[in-house]
């Protein structure tokens, strides 16, 4: 093959970890969301050896890493010619709790986002997220709901903020508050409306200032995973949630 079509192919990017399986006994299949192509499918071989250049422990829950791939668009599964941390996490590994979150988060997006595309601003705030959760030390209880709250924006179906004295119920089909005095599987019930419409407002940095009560907290967990469910399809169900809500219950 031409030298030039070698280099053609040659890619560098930065990428998130939303997923590994082990393909072989001396390789693995991991899934990216990169910087300049959306989700990507990766082999990585040459695993087993102790002089492995591709150590397991750089491809954990949300990793954040600089990659070199070979990449042929004409291929699903494209090849990782080298690797390295972006950035080192200080605490998620070692902190339960924040390990929590990041297995949930890891989960939430692996099960939502499947395009092959460059998305600059998704990017962007997952990579900002997942930083922010290593350094964050207060608010961490309700990290998760407004990851999730924030997320939906990215995705498209961030929530209508237009609650008032006469809508005050939210919709999960029409993302957008209602008067709602009916009953619906597609309504969330008033006081939790009421904090879907104070999260709209919050970022990372004033969510220590929002509390909510443990057995609201799940409940209220339980309405967003709902909202996804209906706008995105084939979400499924969770499970990581109910590991994270022991862990936070604390």
């Amino acid at each position: 093959m031409p030298l030039n079509t070698l280099s053609l192919m040659l890619q560098k990017t930065r990428g998130i970890v939303f997923h590994k399986i082990k393909y072989s006994e001396s390789s693995f299949i991991i899934k990216v969301y990169t910087e300049q192509f959306g989700l990507q499918t990766l082999m990585v071989r040459g695993t087993s050896s102790r002089k492995s250049k591709f150590k397991a422990a750089l491809f954990q829950h949300l990793s954040l890493l600089d990659l070199v791939i070979y990449r042929n668009e004409k291929k699903e599964i494209h090849h990782l010619k080298e690797v390295k941390t972006a950035y080192p996490f200080a605490s998620i590994p070692f902190n339960i709790k924040k390990s929590s979150i990041a297995i949930f988060i890891n989960e939430v997006l692996y099960k939502s986002i499947k395009e092959e595309e460059k998305n600059d601003v998704l990017f962007q705030f997952l990579y900002n997220s997942i930083q922010i959760l290593d350094m964050k030390e207060e608010g961490l209880a309700e990290f998760h709901i407004l990851f999730l709250v924030q997320l939906s924006k990215y995705l498209g179906f961030f929530p209508k903020g237009n609650f008032s004295d006469k809508k005050q119920t939210f919709d999960l089909l029409e993302g957008k508050f209602i008067k709602g005095s009916e009953i619906s599987d597609s309504l969330m019930n008033k006081p939790y409306s009421e904090y879907l419409y104070q999260l709209l407002s919050l970022n990372y940095d004033s969510l220590k200032r929002f509390k909510l009560p443990g057995n609201i907290k799940n409940e209220f967990l339980e309405y967003l995973l709902k909202y996804f469910r209906m706008h995105i399809p084939g979400f499924g169900e969770l499970n990581s949630h109910l590991i994270l809500r022991e862990v936070l219950s604390d």
